[in-house]
């Protein structure tokens, strides 16, 4: 395959633009719904006990697909798995939508989840594509990949109290639609095709997987509800884990797997995914049980607890996009790593000191920055040497994987410190110490996931620059440009 011609420069950072928007979008879907569910609730007649898989149904369906999704995408072309899951997200977006009854809107957000798991691991397969060739302007571009993450995040709390105060609930969903739509008109103009290589799905493999890991996050986000204790969490859990060792047993025999269990021997790898993975179960909880703390401890609203958050996000940003990029050059992906989950380690054990009589400026700000830097610093090398350390032909695979880390420690780490947060007083709505007492539990929580990633990432990652670094991995061989 050809280079991307010198005139085409321009074309690619607006690919880039659109491959940051996917992930903007993937994040903002989980965060939007938040403040419309009590009206969704009152209209659809959801209890108090399955409200919570309009959360839950997106998670599950992207988390135990992404793996399928990142196969499709080396099969078939990173470009048309894009355009593929543009077009899932935005007819389960109407689905949602139009729902009038408790299961259609399930079944709209799990659909809304599957074109998630098609978009994710191609847009870093197109990334790695458009950039792999040049070093610093891949660190680059993972910088603002990585940054859209934490401003969706955000934007799903404005856009959702917005959206639900001044129109009406299903516009939460809508507004995937004309994203979608301008999004497909402009794929054929600005993303890199690459030919659809010869092989097979395996059928097996990605039935055994994606009903292993679904069945692995249905266990853990259902646990805080129905008990860590009960006789359901455990069976489901069990079975989970049988059917993830089966796949791993078809995986060893197949000559075409959907997963090469070699990929784990690349350099970097395994280590980059296991700090992903801790990243996000110490990341997503702190965010997480921040807001409730606004909220319920300090009596923000949903509107001033999102500003409230702002100056986290902008910081996180802010790192990603000026600093990160240039410490990554200086220093490599190892030192970061550590240096960040270090960093995310000692802010989360600062908001561990919140007090039911705190204030903003004293008890979050200044913790939650320190966090934010950790945050920054960790993020980007981890997601690029994961990306990065595989061969071309496996950047779907790889993208799979890494975003599977990322949404099973999501998933994990927030179902381990609601645990915590409930077994210390979290669960005593209207008493303002047994709520902090619970907060505060869950931020040492996943404080100690933090320290644990650095120690991880000391063990497991090379020192060598040259190693699953990608300011200085070798090139992604580019596509063609259309």
């Amino acid at each position: 395959m050809s280079a991307i011609p010198a005139q085409s420069v321009t074309r690619r950072w607006w690919a880039l633009a659109f491959i940051a928007m996917a992930q903007f979008m993937v994040i903002m879907d989980t965060s939007i719904i938040g403040v419309a569910l009590p009206e969704m609730q009152t209209d659809l007649g959801f209890t108090q006990g399955n409200l919570s898989w309009v959360f839950n149904a997106y998670v599950v369906a992207f988390g135990g697909l992404l793996l399928l999704g990142g196969r499709l995408s080396d099969l078939f072309g990173a470009k048309r798995m894009f355009s593929a899951g543009w077009a899932v997200l935005a007819a389960g977006s109407l689905m949602a939508g139009l729902a009038g009854e408790v299961w259609v809107e399930l079944a709209g957000r799990a659909v809304q989840g599957v074109g998630s798991a098609l978009i994710a691991p191609s847009a870093l397969t197109l990334l790695m594509m458009l950039f792999g060739n040049e070093p610093k302007e891949l660190t680059r571009a993972f910088a603002l990949y990585g940054a859209a993450a934490p401003a969706g995040g955000t934007a799903g709390v404005f856009l959702g109290g917005v959206i639900t105060e001044y129109t009406s609930w299903p516009w939460v969903f809508y507004i995937n639609i004309p994203v979608a739509v301008i999004t497909l008109i402009a794929i054929p103009r600005l993303m890199p095709t690459a030919p659809a290589r010869r092989g097979s799905v395996d059928l097996v493999g990605a039935l055994t997987v994606t009903a292993g890991l679904g069945a692995i996050v249905y266990a853990v986000v259902r646990a805080p509800e129905v008990g860590w204790g009960a006789g359901q969490t455990w069976l489901v859990l069990a079975a989970g884990l049988l059917l993830t060792g089966l796949f791993v047993a078809v995986q060893a025999r197949r000559s075409e797997p959907l997963m090469r269990l070699s990929i784990f021997r690349t350099p970097g790898l395994a280590g980059a995914n296991l700090a992903q993975l801790l990243l996000a179960g110490a990341w997503i909880p702190m965010w997480f049980f921040l807001n409730l703390y606004l909220q319920q401890v300090l009596d923000l609203g949903a509107f001033q607890s999102g500003s409230a958050l702002l100056p986290m996000t902008g910081a996180v940003m802010l790192m990603m996009i000026v600093a990160a990029p240039r410490l990554m050059n200086r220093f490599g992906a190892k030192a970061m790593i550590v240096a960040g989950m270090t960093a995310l380690a000692a802010g989360m054990l600062w908001l561990s000191f919140i007090r039911p009589d705190g204030s903003y400026a004293v008890d979050v700000l200044p913790a939650s920055l320190v966090a934010a830097v950790g945050m920054s610093l960790a993020f980007i090398p981890s997601l690029g040497t994961a990306i990065s350390s595989a061969r071309p032909e496996e950047g779907g695979l790889a993208s799979g994987i890494v975003n599977t880390s990322y949404q099973i420690g999501s998933a994990l780490g927030l179902a381990a410190m609601t645990a915590i947060a409930a077994g210390q007083g979290a669960e005593k709505l209207g008493d303002a110490s047994a709520l902090t007492d619970g907060f505060s539990a869950a931020f040492i929580g996943a404080a100690a996931v933090a320290a644990a990633g650095a120690v991880l990432a000391v063990l497991t990652l090379r020192k060598s620059r040259q190693e699953g670094d990608p300011a200085s991995a070798p090139a992604t061989e580019p596509a063609v440009s259309n």
